[in-house]
């Protein structure tokens, strides 16, 4: 991504699915640093907006754009590629799969770019304090340790925008206090990660809110 652009650019976009108006027109901007909430009732468009910012889901109206990118012009091909490089997505549930190792599982994203450095995903089982559990599965896993190995499997690319849904949804006090300071930590380092999240506490971690209703 050019230096000096936003990583993400979001200018007036809205969904509807028939009649029902899922994100009504949203504006926001992020850079490096940011660590966004976006906070509100169940069905205020959380989700949406993060599908959308994720260049998953095209709005209706409005326009994208990451790292001066509009991902919505591309074929679908290029965009599957363009997420790989630039976004990483976080889901509540983790999405591990059951059949892998957490090496394995981190390491999935590293299959469509060949050139990562192979030891990246050891590097982070042990800055997730997962180092022991490397060749476990998932269904050996707590809640807390799958969200951590998912957020591992986010950041193996290192890519400038992570996108976590209710990431500490499922997590208890202590998971979700280590997940959320990991969060911090990466946007430190010069990213932009956002949150949709209904949780008092990720909201007040946070250095910038964006509210829907």
């Amino acid at each position: 991504m050019t230096e000096g652009i936003p990583i993400l650019e979001i200018d007036r976009a809205g969904k509807c699915y028939g009649e029902v108006t899922a994100l009504e027109q949203t504006s926001l901007r992020v850079g490096p640093g940011d660590l966004l909430a976006l906070h509100g009732p169940s069905g205020s468009g959380k989700s949406t907006l993060l599908q959308i910012a994720g260049a998953l889901l095209k709005p209706d109206r409005g326009k994208v754009l990451i790292g001066g990118t509009d991902p919505y012009l591309l074929s679908p091909n290029l965009r599957s590629q363009f997420r790989l490089e630039h976004l990483g997505f976080v889901f509540q549930d983790s999405n591990l799969l059951p059949y892998l190792t957490l090496t394995e599982n981190i390491c999935t994203p590293m299959l469509a770019c060949p050139a990562t450095d192979a030891d990246r995903a050891d590097a982070l089982l042990d800055h997730f304090g997962l180092a022991h559990r490397r060749q476990h599965r998932p269904s050996e896993l707590s809640a807390g340790e799958c969200q951590r190995v998912a957020l591992a499997r986010a950041l193996v690319l290192q890519p400038r925008l992570l996108l976590a849904d209710e990431p500490t949804g499922n997590l208890d006090p202590e998971n979700t206090e280590l997940v959320l300071g990991y969060l911090e930590e990466y946007a430190a380092a010069g990213n932009a990660v956002i949150i949709a999240t209904h949780e008092e506490l990720a909201i007040a971690r946070s250095n910038r809110r964006h509210p829907l209703t």
